[in-house]
């Protein structure tokens, strides 16, 4: 799913995020909260009915349970925070 994990704690994982061009996801809502800080390429993220768009040097929030997906527009690079951890059970590998 393009992530490498890079720390992670009983209540709290960062990740490193790298997609490429063209890759979407369906909507889908998560057990955990996001919130991330894109470094380099450009995406679309929607939460719900809202579209935000992602830059370099902006962050965002998923809030857990929050119906959400996302659309890569350009080679993307970014950090993210899960809590709590992501990785737990394998909660990001569907």
């Amino acid at each position: 799913m393009g992530q490498k994990y890079l720390a992670s704690g009983r209540r709290l994982a960062m990740r490193l995020w790298q997609e490429e061009p063209g890759r979407e996801e369906l909507a889908h809502a998560r057990a955990y909260e996001t919130v991330g800080y894109v470094i380099s390429g450009r995406a679309e993220l929607y939460l719900g009915e809202q579209l935000v768009i992602l830059q370099p040097g902006d962050s965002w929030v998923v809030p857990s349970g929050v119906e959400h997906h996302y659309r890569i527009v350009e080679r993307f690079t970014a950090v993210e925070a899960t809590s709590p951890p992501a990785s737990m059970q394998a909660r990001d590998e569907s």
